[in-house]
């Protein structure tokens, strides 16, 4: 597998991944802005609840894609080691949770809509998790 994701990064493995992760950050800081407006926390007259709502499912749907391709990237290429200590251990652990809660919130959307009161609570988890994922990656490589 290290070989497929080389060859698909033409050998630049770290740097498709820091790109692919910083606009997941971005885009899940967009998220965030679409959903207060979504619930109406942020009234704009050129944006109504439902639209902001419709690109919120449009938009995390590419997300997760992306998100997916980006981890498989770090655990095909990179692994995991389990020496690791400082921001690459933070990386993994953040890393793990991000798709652990991004998974419960989709089962919250798609089968559990009992669970929907929770939706909100996990949407700025799963944001938060996305920031601290990119910073004890991307942000670290694009400050070094």
């Amino acid at each position: 597998m290290e070989h497929l994701v080389e060859g698909m990064a033409l050998g630049n493995v770290t740097e498709v991944k820091v790109v692919l992760a910083s606009i997941v950050a971005a885009l899940a800081g967009y998220q965030v802005f679409l959903m207060a407006v979504g619930y109406g926390k942020l009234r704009l007259p050129f944006l109504g609840s439902r639209p902001a709502s419709a690109t919120h499912r449009a938009v995390g749907d590419a997300i997760v894609v992306v998100t997916v391709v980006v981890a498989f990237m770090c655990i095909s290429y990179f692994g995991f080691d389990e020496g690791e200590d400082g921001p690459a251990a933070l990386h993994m652990v953040f890393g793990a949770l991000l798709l652990a809660v991004l998974s419960v919130k989709i089962v919250v959307l798609r089968w559990w809509h009992s669970a929907g009161r929770f939706l909100p609570p996990l949407g700025i988890t799963v944001f938060v998790l996305f920031l601290l994922t990119w910073l004890t990656s991307a942000g670290d490589f694009l400050a070094g």
